[in-house]
């Protein structure tokens, strides 16, 4: 099992030379991956909250470092263009050296889908064809098109993306496992989705690989994902209700996290606090995890 890590979303304003040691630190102790929310706008408890631009960041992280992989954890489809979300990949795919993965979602927030009018209205009707339109300019590097929400005509992604950068598919809503099973390489579930519990994950992957079979695929051919809630200490009260966090010393985290080994491939820390500090702290739970 391969151990990656989140970086702050709205947990607080982080700087940008912040982000970047972050980052650093990150690669230097071991962590396989780095991952960022992509999200506009937030409101918490009548407040607004928003972090940087997703993309953004992704091409400057790619850029300082040279090992880990990257990706959008993950990127709501309907934010962007989907032929115009597609160059984006394939452009940060460039600058990081072939290690991003594009990870894809049909979002959940309506705030911010408000807020930056982009229609909330039958998100996975229109996910289906902006799924179609991404896939289709990567793999084959051309787009044709004509659809209730998009059209392309003979559109043609120039420069080419790699045709086999992986795609992450983060949902287990059996429409979206059926638009998204032939194609998927990755597979990701967020912790609030099965309480950061072993035997709740299970289940969930089980639907995917219901949903594998009927596209006559295996499940080793999907990298299996979950992002997993660690409290490092501290305010308690930031913990998420109806969440079993994973916390104590590194031994103790390390034994936690490997509940986990037999059901999926990789999982991403969402780590309270996130900082440079508890980066350095989980540097033995890396290692004692890559070498298990």
């Amino acid at each position: 099992m391969h151990v990656g890590i989140q970086l702050p979303e709205v947990e607080r304003v982080v700087p940008w030379d912040e982000y970047r040691r972050m980052a650093e630190t990150a690669e230097e102790v071991g962590f396989a991956s780095i991952w960022l929310g992509d999200h506009f706008l937030y409101r918490h408890k009548d407040t607004d909250l928003g972090p940087w631009e997703c993309w953004s960041m992704l091409a400057a992280l790619a850029s300082v470092t040279d090992r880990v992989l990257l990706g959008p954890l993950v990127s709501p489809t309907g934010f962007r263009n989907p032929a115009v979300l597609a160059k984006m990949a394939a452009t940060v795919d460039e600058i990081s050296g072939g290690r991003l993965v594009l990870g894809l979602g049909s979002g959940w927030n309506e705030r911010e889908f408000d807020a930056y009018g982009v229609p909330y209205d039958r998100r996975v009707s229109r996910f289906e064809e902006e799924f179609r339109i991404i896939t289709d300019l990567i793999r084959t590097g051309r787009s044709t098109f004509d659809g209730e929400f998009f059209s392309q005509d003979d559109n043609v992604l120039i420069p080419p993306a790699r045709h086999d950068l992986p795609i992450m598919i983060g949902s287990t809503g059996p429409r979206m496992l059926a638009i998204t099973a032939g194609e998927m390489d990755w597979w990701n579930e967020w912790f609030a989705n099965f309480g950061n519990q072993p035997d709740k994950l299970s289940r969930l992957v089980d639907q995917l690989d219901a949903s594998l079979a009927e596209a006559g695929r295996e499940p080793s051919d999907v990298v299996r994902s979950a992002a997993l809630y660690v409290h490092l200490g501290g305010d308690e009260r930031t913990i998420p209700k109806r969440i079993t966090p994973i916390g104590g010393d590194s031994s103790q985290i390390t034994e936690r996290l490997m509940e986990f080994a037999d059901l999926i491939d990789h999982v991403q820390l969402v780590v309270d606090p996130i900082t440079i500090e508890s980066i350095e702290q989980l540097a033995p739970v890396v290692e004692a995890i890559h070498t298990a």
